[in-house]
């Protein structure tokens, strides 16, 4: 017998399945996030160097580079010359202190919308600026802050501190609090604090309601380099905290069981995120007072441009909530000749109607693909 060896032939054509060219999702967003960075990047430079030379004492912003330049880099005295005190004891500590609390205002609101995995989501949800305004009033009616600068900024920040946690323990039910509770007692307590702040204003004299309103309408006339410090600190130890917890908070969008499910320890991961946003709402509104829209507006814009993912969303927020805040002080400064108005009221005037356009186009988007 003689055994015929079989040929192994090529499928045909049509049978084998084409490369896929296409480039992927996750490089596309990265592409977006990039140019996205860069654009943020540059207009950041340009509010700073603007920021800085506008203002009662006209200056350029060639003079502002001039003074960056011979103080950090020449060692010159900064209050060696008018422009430059100027410069370093005004304005370069106002355009920090704004670009600071922009980005913590913004990072925190980017938490919570990945926390509560709703774009409509901010850090007042919580009771923090509810609880900074209690303290802070409190402080003013008491008449404590007048003789002690730093008393202000303290008790608006321990005030944010204990209404977070009061919220937190009040929605915890069988060892753990679910995002209903804890939107639920948020409402409560913020009415609460709401009221307390009003039986305030009544108990103060003129001069007390006067600082308590325009302090919770927004202000940074009184940034410092203390105050700088201190927020900065801040903001970069809870940023360093946040940046591991990015994949968590995407996982966590599919659902608290999937997120347990996959190695997510949920409640501690709730728990953390709380604190961080807490801690940065807190010390952004100590140093500011309420500034409104900043938080929310900002993560839900970049979503709409790199999409939902954290990884992207956390230090783009940073840039975003920095340029909006800084936009927000030059026009504060600039719109009324000799008058600075309170930054919050701008804050409100351009997130309102954004934040209304970009609800719509998320609405027209739900519409069109159901």
């Amino acid at each position: 017998m003689t055994s015929t060896a079989t040929r192994k032939t090529a499928p045909p054509a049509a049978m084998v399945p084409p490369r896929n060219t296409a480039p992927r999702p996750g490089g596309a967003r990265r592409g977006r996030a990039v140019l996205v960075a860069a654009i943020l990047g540059v207009a950041l430079l340009a509010i700073i160097l603007l920021s800085s030379s506008l203002g009662q004492f006209s200056t350029s912003p060639a003079q502002v580079a001039g003074s960056l330049g011979r103080v950090l880099f020449g060692g010159a005295d900064p209050l060696g010359t008018r422009l430059d005190a100027t410069l370093w004891t005004i304005r370069f500590p106002r355009t920090a202190l704004a670009l600071l609390v922009g980005a913590c205002l913004a990072v925190a609101g980017t938490l919570m919308q990945g926390l509560f995995a709703n774009p409509l989501a901010e850090p007042s949800i919580i009771g923090v600026s509810a609880g900074a305004s209690v303290g802070a009033s409190l402080a003013i009616v008491s008449g404590v802050a007048a003789a002690l600068p730093w008393v202000l900024p303290g008790s608006a920040f321990l005030g944010a501190i204990v209404v977070t946690g009061l919220v937190w323990s009040l929605a915890r039910s069988n060892g753990r609090a679910v995002v209903l509770a804890l939107v639920l007692t948020g409402i409560a307590v913020n009415a609460v604090a709401g009221a307390a702040t009003s039986f305030l204003v009544f108990l103060g004299d003129t001069s007390s309601r006067e600082q308590i309103i325009f302090w919770q309408m927004g202000t940074l006339s009184n940034a410092s380099w203390e105050s700088v410090g201190i927020t900065a600190g801040l903001f970069l130890a809870c940023l360093f905290c946040c940046l591991p917890l990015r994949r968590s908070l995407d996982v966590l969008a599919l659902g608290d069981r999937t997120a347990s499910a996959m190695g997510v320890g949920v409640e501690r991961l709730r728990l953390i995120t709380i604190l961080l946003s807490c801690v940065l709402t807190g010390v952004a509104v100590a140093f500011a007072g309420v500034i409104s829209f900043v938080g929310l507006i900002v993560p839900h814009a970049l979503r709409l441009v790199v999409g939902p993912s954290q990884r992207y969303l956390v230090p783009l927020s940073c840039l975003g909530g920095a340029v909006l805040l800084g936009l927000a002080d030059i026009a504060a400064r600039t719109v009324i000749p000799f008058a600075d108005l309170p930054v919050g009221v701008f804050t409100a005037l351009l997130g309102g109607p954004l934040f209304l356009l970009l609800l719509r186009r998320t609405l027209r988007g739900t519409g069109a693909s159901s």
